[in-house]
C-alpha cells in the first residue's frame, strides 16, 4: 500500500510541524485503516512509501527487478488508494506554501487574453477557433467574409461541466456547408467524430467511434469522409492495450459506421498507420503510410474518378514525403530524400519512376519545414537557427520575395489552395502572445486581422540566443528570456526546459506560465537539443537510438553553461520537460544529481524496458530502439531513469506529474518512477507525485486545469529555489 518517508528537512522548513499535523489528520480521515501506523521516520524526513514486491524478470540473460510492477494496474483498488495518498500529500505540501494562491491568481490574470487560430477558407466562408480568455475550451466560429460578423458554430464547453471534452480537430466540406469534428474526453487520444450543418448548427445522426491518430478528409462532393480507425478494443484495454492494425475507411453520410467502406488495410503489417488527403480537384485520394514514429513514409494513391486499386507510388521507407499541392497528375512533395534539410520535388503520375522526378526547390542551409501551393506560387517555411523564415517562390522554385516577420519567432499557417489569392498565418514569440495576419499573395502585404489586448508590456522582457558547446563539441543553440535589466550575477532562479526527440523542433512561443516565471524574477532557458528537428534530419539522427546520450549531454552542457556564465548557480537551477522531455529531465537528474536543485518530470517516458508494452508506445522504437533487441536493450539500460536510481544518493527536489487518462505515455511510468525515487532518495529534498484526474497527455486539457497545474509547478520550484515572492 504505502509507507516509508517524506523528504522534507525539519530544520529548514518552518511549516513542517503544522504540515505533519495536517498530514496525520488527513491520513486518519481519508486513508484506509491498514495505512495508519505505517509512517516511519528516516533521517528526520517523512513521506508515504510504496509496497515493494520481489518481482524479477529475466531479460537478455539479466535478472531485472521490478518491485513496482503492480502499479501498472491503474484500476486496481490498491493502485487507486496509492494515488489518493500521493495526491493528498502533494497537495497538502503545496497548500502549506504561503504564495501558492498568489501565483495562481497572477497566472489566471495573465491567461485571460484572446486567442485566435488562422482562418481556414472553404467555399466563400472562413472558419477559425477563438477563446475570449478563460474558457476551458476554444469555440469554433465561421464568417461569410473577413469583415462579416462571426457566427458561433460549435462550443465544446457544452459537452462537459468541467471542460474535459475538447474539440481536437475539425474539417469543413469544400463548399463550406458541412462540418466534421472530432471530440476527445479527459485528454484521451481516442476521438469520436460527429457531423454538423453549418447553416443550421444542427448535428446529423452520423457518428464515428474508435478514431485515433486521424482527421477526416472530405470527398469533393461533400457526401462523405475518409478517416482511419482501430478495431474496438477488448474490454478493459482501451487505455492500456497496444494500438495495432490501423485501417482506412470511407464513411458515406446518412449510413451507419458498420457500413463504412474499407479502403485499405494490411493484416500483415500490424504497425502501419494511415493518413490521407484528397487533391484539390477531387480526383485523387493520397494515402500516407507510416511505421510508428519513423519520419520515413510510403505514399499510395487511388484514382477516385477512374476507380481501381490503390497504387503504390513510393514503396520504400527511405525518406519523408509531404504533399505541398498538385496540378492534375503532377504532385509536389516536400521530402528529405537525398536532402537532410529537405527540398521540394514534383512527381508526375504518368511518369512515376524516380528517374523522372523533378527538383523544384533545392536543399539549402536551413531546414525546409513546410511548403504550400497558393495562388500559383509556393509559400515555403524555413527553420533558421530554431526560428522561422518564410519565402515566396515561383512554381519554378525561384525566389519572389521574403516575408517580413515581426521578429525572431514562430509562425503557423501559410496554407491555402492553388487558386486562393490570400493566405493566413499566426506569429508568436517568447514575449508576444501572437497575432493572426492576412497575407496577400499577389502584392506581398501582411496585415493584422486579429490581435489580443495585452495586460503586460512585452518591452519589459528580452530574449537572447546563444550557442554553447556540448560534451562532444557540437554547437547547440539556446534561447534565454528574462526581465529587461536583469544582470547575470550567478544567483538568478533559472528554469531550463528541453525536449530533444522525434524530429520535433522547440521554437520561440508565448507561454503564460513562462511569463509568470519571468515576472517572479526567473530566467527561462530553452535548449534546442539534438534529437529535435531544428537542423533537419542529421540533427534528429544525432539524438536518437544509440545516439540518445547526446541529448542528455546537450542538456547537461546547457545547465553548466548557465552556471559558468553566471546566470544562475546549482541551488537556483531547475530543469524540466514533458513526455520525451520528461525522459530527458529524469535521465539528467539521475546522471548528474548534484547539478540541479529541482526538476519537473511531466508525463515522462521513464521505464525504458517496458515503454513498448502500452498503447502507442511501440511506435517510439524508431527513436529509442527496441528493448526486445539485445543491442538496443544495452543502450536503453544505460539511461532508463527507473533503472538508474542509486540508493544512498541525494537527488534534487522532484515534482512528477501525470494524468490518470494518459493513453499516450502510460501513467504507470510516472507511478513507478515516483515510488522508486521516493524509496531511493537519501537527501532532504522532497519527491512529489501529482496525478491529475480526468486528464491525459496534455492535448485538450481545459484552461482551469492548466492554470492549476502550472501554478503548482511554479509554487514547487519557487519554494525549492528559495525565490522571494512579493
Amino acid at each position: 500500500m504505502f509507507c516509508e518517508v517524506w523528504p522534507h528537512e525539519t530544520s529548514k522548513n518552518p511549516i513542517y510541524p503544522e504540515f505533519m499535523a495536517t498530514l496525520v489528520s488527513i491520513a486518519q480521515v481519508n486513508l484506509p485503516a491498514e495505512v495508519l501506523g505505517m509512517l516511519k521516520p528516516k533521517r528526520d524526513l517523512y513521506y508515504p512509501a510504496t509496497k515493494r514486491q520481489d518481482f524479477v524478470e529475466t531479460l537478455h540473460g539479466l535478472n531485472m527487478p521490478d518491485p513496482y510492477r503492480w502499479l501498472e494496474d491503474l484500476d486496481s483498488e490498491e493502485t487507486r488508494v496509492w494515488i489518493e495518498g500521493q495526491n493528498t500529500l502533494t497537495f497538502n505540501y503545496l497548500d502549506g506554501i504561503p504564495y501558492r494562491a498568489q501565483i495562481r491568481q497572477r497566472m489566471t490574470e495573465l491567461w485571460n487574453y484572446e486567442k485566435y487560430t488562422p482562418p481556414v477558407k472553404r467555399g466563400e466562408r472562413y472558419f477559425y477557433t477563438y477563446n475570449d480568455g478563460l474558457k476551458n475550451q476554444p469555440l469554433l466560429y465561421w464568417m461569410d467574409g473577413l469583415e462579416a460578423k462571426p457566427q458561433e458554430l460549435l462550443d465544446p464547453n457544452c459537452f462537459s461541466e468541467d471542460g474535459t471534452v475538447a474539440l481536437m480537430n475539425f474539417a469543413v466540406s469544400d463548399d463550406g456547408r458541412l462540418l466534421a469534428y472530432g471530440l476527445s474526453a479527459s485528454g484521451s487520444d481516442w476521438q469520436q467524430w460527429r457531423f454538423r450543418e453549418v447553416d443550421t448548427g444542427r448535428d446529423l445522426q452520423d457518428q464515428l467511434d474508435w478514431v485515433k491518430f486521424s482527421t477526416a478528409i472530405w470527398r469533393q462532393d461533400g457526401k462523405g469522409v475518409f478517416y482511419s480507425r482501430y478495431d474496438v478494443p477488448e474490454e478493459g484495454l482501451a487505455y492500456k492495450g497496444p494500438n495495432y492494425y490501423h485501417k482506412l475507411y470511407y464513411h458515406q453520410l446518412g449510413t451507419s459506421q458498420t457500413q463504412d467502406e474499407l479502403i485499405y488495410e494490411r493484416p500483415d503489417q500490424k504497425e502501419w498507420g494511415y493518413h490521407c488527403d484528397v487533391t484539390e480537384d477531387g480526383r485523387y485520394l493520397l494515402i500516407y503510410v507510416s511505421h510508428g514514429s519513423h519520419r520515413e513514409n510510403l505514399v499510395f494513391y487511388k484514382d477516385l474518378q477512374a476507380g481501381g486499386d490503390v497504387v503504390e507510388l513510393v514503396d520504400r521507407f527511405e525518406a519523408e514525403y509531404i504533399l505541398a499541392g498538385s496540378e492534375g497528375p503532377r504532385f509536389y512533395f516536400l521530402t528529405d530524400l537525398d536532402a537532410p534539410m529537405a527540398r521540394l520535388i514534383a512527381i508526375n503520375l504518368d511518369q512515376p519512376d524516380c528517374s523522372a522526378w523533378e527538383e523544384i526547390i533545392p536543399e539549402t542551409g536551413s531546414a525546409l519545414q513546410s511548403a504550400h501551393l497558393v495562388s500559383g506560387m509556393i509559400a515555403a517555411v524555413y527553420l533558421q537557427d530554431a526560428y522561422h523564415r518564410v519565402r515566396i517562390l515561383g512554381m519554378d522554385g525561384k525566389l519572389v520575395r521574403e516575408v517580413q516577420l515581426p521578429g525572431m519567432g514562430t509562425i503557423t499557417g501559410f496554407a491555402g489552395r492553388k487558386e486562393d489569392r490570400e493566405t493566413f498565418y499566426h506569429y508568436t514569440s517568447f514575449t508576444f502572445p501572437g497575432a493572426v495576419f492576412h497575407y496577400d499573395m499577389e502584392n506581398g502585404v501582411s496585415r493584422v486581422i486579429r490581435q489580443p489586448r495585452l495586460v503586460f508590456d512585452p518591452g519589459d522582457y528580452v530574449t537572447r540566443q546563444v550557442f554553447y558547446p556540448s560534451q562532444d563539441g557540437t554547437q547547440v543553440p539556446m534561447f534565454i528570456s528574462h526581465k529587461r535589466g536583469l544582470e547575470p550575477d550567478g544567483d538568478a532562479p533559472t528554469y531550463l526546459y528541453g525536449y530533444g526527440g522525434f524530429n520535433l523542433p522547440q521554437l520561440p512561443a508565448f507561454s503564460v506560465p513562462n511569463l509568470v516565471w519571468m515576472e517572479m524574477g526567473g530566467v527561462f532557458a530553452l535548449a534546442n537539443l539534438r534529437g529535435g528537428g531544428e537542423y533537419g534530419k542529421a540533427w534528429h539522427l544525432g539524438g536518437m537510438r544509440e545516439n540518445k546520450q547526446n541529448v542528455f549531454d546537450d542538456m547537461i552542457a546547457a545547465a553548466k553553461w548557465l552556471v559558468e556564465n553566471k546566470y544562475t548557480c546549482t541551488p537556483r537551477l531547475a530543469i524540466g520537460g514533458r513526455s520525451n522531455g520528461g525522459l530527458l529531465t529524469a535521465a539528467c537528474l539521475t546522471q548528474q544529481p548534484d547539478l540541479f536543485s529541482a526538476a519537473l518530470v511531466i508525463v515522462g517516458v521513464l521505464d525504458m524496458l517496458r515503454f513498448h508494452k502500452f498503447t502507442i508506445g511501440w511506435a517510439w522504437v524508431s527513436d529509442y530502439g527496441s528493448p526486445d533487441v539485445p543491442q538496443d536493450f544495452n543502450v536503453l539500460m544505460k539511461y532508463s531513469p527507473y533503472h538508474n536510481l542509486k540508493p544512498g544518493t541525494s537527488y534534487p527536489a522532484v515534482l512528477i506529474a501525470t494524468g490518470d487518462h494518459d493513453d499516450r505515455v502510460y501513467p504507470a511510468h510516472s507511478f513507478k518512477f515516483a515510488a522508486a525515487l521516493q524509496h531511493t532518495q537519501a537527501g532532504s529534498a522532497p519527491v512529489l507525485l501529482r496525478v491529475e484526474t480526468r486528464a491525459g497527455h496534455g492535448l485538450g486539457k481545459p484552461t482551469a486545469k492548466l492554470i492549476e497545474e502550472f501554478s503548482d509547478m511554479w509554487t514547487f520550484l519557487a519554494d525549492q529555489l528559495k525565490m522571494e515572492i512579493a
